[in-house]
């Protein structure tokens, strides 16, 4: 854990107006990367104890977040989508809540309730509608299966191997996909650290723990990809990191990234087991 970073990040707590980078009205999705789930995020990737009175703190906000029917509403008023809940899931289980009773109804909502194609889509056409939005988005779907290979679902639920399925097949499609048009194109190729969006890293690490995934030629062509971001001494270079994250040194655009590397390793860990 980088003290410095986390310095710099506690710093922006109180930014959206309130404490655990939530708005006064309660918002705690606002304002990427410092929202409250973000923050937890990027909190998990600097290794900070899930006892931690700001892991604790901004956690708390988003398990009173979860209804009684297991989705989440990340603010006071407006429409609840899919994403906010994979989000929030993805979250809370990367920073080891998975055992939560809250948690727990949050998964079993996210299980219970898929598009036709196993994955997860928001039903919001802001780019109107085509073939190509009767899929699921696979963005909100990486979050999913976040949340799931944290709580130990991977490889124990056979019903998330066709979610992994969509996630392999955008691969292959790589055209907007969804109602909200996720594509594959330059921007998806470049190495984006921490993980906080749907990328060619975050999703290579994901799927690194699915076995479905492991051996698909689709996944070995994406770790290819990935491989070629390495430099001279096997590090992983940092392409395109959040504008907003520009002084935390983990994740520096251009230069080599500890974390980053480490994450890169696990997969090829996954891969031997």
């Amino acid at each position: 854990m980088s003290s410095k970073d986390l310095e710099f990040l506690l710093s922006t707590r109180h930014d959206n107006g309130s404490d655990f980078w939530a708005t006064p009205e309660g918002k705690i999705g606002v304002g990427g990367p410092f929202g409250t789930m973000a923050a937890l995020t990027i909190m998990s990737e600097l290794e900070v104890p899930s006892t931690h009175e700001a892991v604790i703190g901004a956690a708390s906000l988003v398990i009173q977040a979860i209804r009684d029917d297991g989705r989440a509403r990340i603010a006071p008023k407006g429409a609840i989508y899919p994403c906010h809940t994979a989000a929030a899931a993805a979250a809370l289980c990367r920073n080891g809540f998975a055992q939560h009773p809250r948690v727990v109804l949050m998964l079993k909502y996210l299980l219970e309730n898929r598009y036709e194609d196993g994955g997860w889509r928001c039903n919001k056409f802001i780019w109107g509608k085509g073939p190509e939005t009767e899929h699921s988005n696979p963005g909100v779907t990486l979050w999913a299966l976040d949340a799931f290979r944290c709580a130990g679902y991977n490889n124990k639920e056979t019903s998330l191997d066709s979610a992994v399925e969509t996630l392999l097949d955008h691969w292959t499609v790589r055209s907007p996909t969804g109602p909200c048009h996720f594509g594959i194109g330059t921007q998806y190729m470049k190495v984006e650290y921490p993980f906080l969006r749907y990328n060619l890293f975050y999703t290579t690490y994901v799927l690194s723990f699915y076995d479905v995934a492991k051996s698909d030629p689709r996944f070995l062509e994406m770790l290819d990809a990935l491989c070629k971001k390495l430099d001279g001494q096997g590090r992983l270079i940092v392409e395109r990191p959040n504008a907003k994250l520009a002084k935390l040194d983990f994740c520096k655009a251009g230069q080599p990234s500890e974390v980053a590397t480490r994450r890169y390793q696990e997969i090829l860990l996954n891969l031997e087991k």
